[in-house]
């Protein structure tokens, strides 16, 4: 990191660069310059604000969080490497707080007087190692530096909480500006949260979320979060510079970064920001053309041009379709169970949980996708959601799991594919947990955007990059294997002629030439 002076606390910013007893400490590692000393925890919340929930299409109903390294902190006028390798490191302005006094246990209305000082914080966090940690965000935000904080601190106890205002400047143009106001859980509540489950001690360090409009920094850039009172106390601006490394993970020592577009649109804030085609009515995710190809061929046409090019594993297995009289032809959009547990259940299962959202946002043409780990002992769906996604103009949905109130989903008449009937609720046997991930559905992996093609012998799932060569290949076997059968029905043997031998492949050959 470079070494740059910290910038001077103003006035108002009391406790800068001082310890708990407010000494200043000249043996400091300047890391900590602008707290009371090294954190020895720092927490930070994954999703806060309305208007960045808003942005992500997800609203969480209890706050939850992660830790990040006390090595990750740094000082304003720093400098943070982008690793080489990688593409999405992203930053995200945030309202710090400083804990003063231990909290156990607290209430609610006692939350706030453990809180000494307010400051700005940037969480950076690279999204090319999201996946990889499951939300644990260890490696993704634990980076040496991915914690600037300061430069000043703010006393908590001369403000009001919901009057703080986060704003963040990417290379002097404002790119978040929101106030405490508009968070989803209220400061005060973060505190008493995280005080029940363990000992909030002075010093800790608590990252409170970020508003819209956090997105990727690169090479050269600079970027400064400021957190106010407006006309208030300051915490002065939090300047940091991000420069390009030269070290590349180590694939013999662990997974490699990996960016998809999930992770480019989460990482810039929107598809449209990340240079990505936009998603929408007016962009079908099947051209007509390619629709109508893959609505005339059958799966299991489709499955011989797919094993042909060595994908033996795309067949979704134990599926059975209500209407096996119907094509399903779209994109995936996947949603995953994990295995229920009471208590995460109790966290996640309720309120606006993942499974609701997809139903909610799956489009026209889309598959809902759900992994259920096989296990019918269970519905993953009833009548009102598969109204719901008809309503929305999804293709169809396909579980490994049950469905419940089969006959009720069966006569909405959308494409439905699951391993049976149950009547069994969801919480019996899955907790909703992610949505819009990779996902294992029936044996075989399914990716969003993949392409969902079944009938009555099946689903199968085809990669969109190979989806007009295979339907093409399929086509085109379809007509020559139609014609061998109208050969057979004359009374030739099948000997020489399925598959064709020299003679009958001229004969075939000649008969094409003469079409064309």
């Amino acid at each position: 990191m470079d070494e740059i002076t910290v910038p001077t606390p103003s006035p108002h910013a009391a406790g800068a660069s001082r310890g708990a007893s407010g000494h200043v400490d000249p043996t400091a590692d300047r890391r900590f310059a602008a707290l009371p000393g090294r954190p020895g925890k720092i927490i930070a919340i994954h999703l806060s604000y309305a208007s960045r929930a808003d942005q992500r299409g997800r609203r969480p109903q209890h706050p939850s969080y992660f830790f990040k390294p006390s090595s990750s902190v740094a000082a304003s006028g720093d400098t943070i490497e982008r690793p080489e390798g990688t593409e999405l490191l992203a930053f995200e302005g945030e309202i710090a707080l400083v804990i003063g006094t231990p909290a156990r246990r607290v209430g609610l209305a006692d939350a706030w007087d453990h809180v000494a000082w307010v400051t700005a914080a940037n969480d950076f966090g690279l999204y090319d190692l999201r996946q990889n940690d499951k939300g644990s965000n260890v490696r993704s935000k634990g980076g040496d530096g991915y914690t600037p904080v300061g430069p000043a601190l703010i006393d908590a106890r001369a403000i009001d909480p919901e009057a703080l205002r986060v704003r963040t400047w990417l290379n002097g143009e404002i790119a978040q500006d929101d106030t405490a106001a508009g968070m989803i859980f209220p400061l005060a509540q973060l505190v008493a949260d995280l005080s029940q489950h363990f000992t909030l001690e002075t010093g800790d360090v608590i990252l409170t979320g970020t508003p819209a409009g956090s997105s990727v920094a690169e090479p050269g850039d600079v970027v400064e979060v400021e957190v106010d009172v407006p006309g208030g106390p300051s915490s002065g601006r939090l300047v940091t510079t991000v420069s390009q490394g030269s070290a590349a993970f180590d694939a013999e020592l662990g997974s490699l970064p990996a960016a998809d577009d999930l992770q480019r649109t989460e990482a810039w804030g929107s598809r449209e920001a990340a240079g990505l085609p936009a998603i929408d009515a007016a962009t079908p995710l099947l051209s007509p053309e390619l629709r109508a190809k893959l609505e005339a061929v059958p799966v299991a046409g489709l499955s011989a041009q797919l094993r042909k090019r060595g994908l033996n594993n795309v067949h979704v297995d134990g599926v059975r379709p209500l209407h096996p009289e119907a094509k399903l032809v779209g994109i995936a959009r996947t949603l995953r169970f994990v295995p229920n547990r009471e208590d995460l259940f109790a966290s996640h299962g309720g309120g606006y949980n993942a499974q609701k959202r997809v139903f909610d946002a799956v489009g026209d043409g889309e598959v809902v996708v759900i992994e259920a780990r096989g296990e019918a002992g269970s519905g993953t769906l009833g009548d009102i959601l598969a109204i719901r996604a008809h309503a929305r103009g999804a293709a169809g949905i396909v579980t490994d799991g049950g469905v419940r109130d089969a006959a009720a989903v069966a006569a909405v008449g959308i494409p439905v594919y699951s391993s049976g009937a149950h009547p069994a609720v969801l919480g019996r046997k899955h907790v909703p947990w992610d949505a819009d991930v990779t996902i294992a559905c029936g044996g075989t992996t399914v990716q969003p955007g993949d392409i969902i093609v079944g009938d009555a012998d099946g689903v199968i799932v085809i990669p969109p990059g190979i989806a007009e060569e295979v339907v093409d290949a399929a086509l085109a076997q379809e007509d020559e294997d139609a014609w061998i059968a109208h050969r057979v029905a004359e009374g030739h043997p099948v000997d020489g002629l399925f598959p064709m031998n020299a003679e009958w492949r001229a004969k075939y050959d000649a008969r094409e030439e003469g079409r064309a």
